[in-house]
């Protein structure tokens, strides 16, 4: 349950941020700057923080090379479902969808590893030192 809320946090943040719907941070601001301009730089240092936690959990927990590998294992597996006919990419919306979807699973891995590495491992974390 822990990865599945991580997960929907992460995609929660990038779908509020910016979706190819109407209903999305980035289109409100640039729709509502002049009228609305001290709500959409609250809002956007809002969703920056969140971003700013999300990514720092993220590098700290699988790095550069982890995201790299994990965004070349999803686009690896988006391009089977699209050779395999499963998956078309002629919608640019769906594309943005699939998108948010991979960087979503990005974050939430990146988050979710310290946990897991702990688990598969049996590592014990001890932040107390001794005296003796």
């Amino acid at each position: 349950m822990g990865f599945l809320m991580r997960w929907l946090a992460a995609f929660v943040l990038l779908a509020v941020t910016y979706n190819p719907t109407e209903w999305s941070y980035v289109r409100w601001a640039v729709r509502n700057w002049q009228e609305e301009t001290p709500l959409a730089v609250l809002f956007g240092l809002v969703l920056l923080i969140a971003f700013v936690l999300f990514l720092t959990a993220v590098l700290r927990g699988i790095g550069t090379f982890g995201v790299f590998l994990i965004t070349a294992v999803l686009a690896a597996l988006v391009w089977v479902l699209y050779d395999f006919g499963w998956l078309s990419l002629e919608n640019p919306s769906a594309n943005t969808w699939i998108a948010l979807v991979m960087l979503s699973v990005v974050l939430a891995v990146g988050m979710y590893w310290g946990i897991l590495w702990r688990r598969m491992s049996g590592q014990l974390e001890v932040d107390d030192e001794s005296d003796a």
